[in-house]
């Protein structure tokens, strides 16, 4: 028994060492976040500026258009709108026209705080202008001057970025109705200078500046 034991013991002691366990993988490293600006950079400022030229449709013909705007978060701003009918020797009336108002573009902060973007920088941007337009103009008839009394004018507006981004080239369509201070105070309408439909087409520069009313640092879909 003895002899048989200490055979075993040697036995055991040639016997090679069992290799050590093998650590536990570590688990995998979560995917990277998406760093993709999904604002396609309207919030690399908060004050925009746009200035376009095109034209503007209306009775009798096109009027050459010059558009200015300015935009606070791209959501709500300012407009001036200068459209003279001389320029392209047409025979639209009112041969000039000088608007101003508000605009308010509401889907841009709401879609994208919650995350609701499709992912085309392009699709995103033109859904994010729709915007509504409210305002008065002055206008000058054939043969006339500038009426003292300015009118209403109510309109929408869509643009489509050329680039996709922000700043850039951008495409701009506005569009709506104009009433004369004479249509709206007697609801007599004599001809195109008392109420008229107007659409106007622009090629227009965006340009955002950062004034640092806001910091966006902590803001946006998380």
């Amino acid at each position: 028994m003895i002899l048989a034991a200490i055979v075993l013991a040697q036995l055991t002691a040639a016997l090679p060492a069992a290799p050590p366990a093998s650590p536990t993988a570590p688990p995998p490293a979560p995917p990277p976040r998406d760093t993709v600006d999904a604002t396609y950079g309207r919030i690399d400022g908060d004050i925009s500026a746009i200035g376009g030229l095109g034209a503007t449709v209306g009775p009798g013909g096109p009027r050459a258009t010059v558009d200015m705007r300015v935009r606070y978060l791209d959501t709500v701003g300012v407009f001036t709108t200068y459209e003279d009918a001389t320029v392209f020797a047409s025979a639209a009336e009112p041969k000039r026209v000088l608007a101003l108002g508000l605009e308010l573009r509401p889907l841009f902060l709401a879609r994208w705080l919650k995350g609701k973007e499709l992912g085309s920088p392009r699709v995103d941007l033109a859904i994010d202008s729709f915007g509504l337009e409210l305002g008065a103009f002055f206008s000058q008839p054939t043969g006339g001057s500038f009426g003292e009394k300015p009118g209403l004018q109510l309109g929408v507006g869509l643009e489509l970025p050329v680039l996709g981004r922000a700043s850039g080239p951008w495409i701009g369509l506005h569009g709506g109705v104009r009433w004369s201070d004479a249509a709206l105070a007697e609801g007599t309408v004599l001809g195109p200078a008392d109420r008229a439909a107007y659409l106007s087409v622009t090629l227009a520069w965006h340009q955002f500046f950062g004034t640092h009313a806001v910091d966006w640092d902590d803001r946006g879909p998380k």
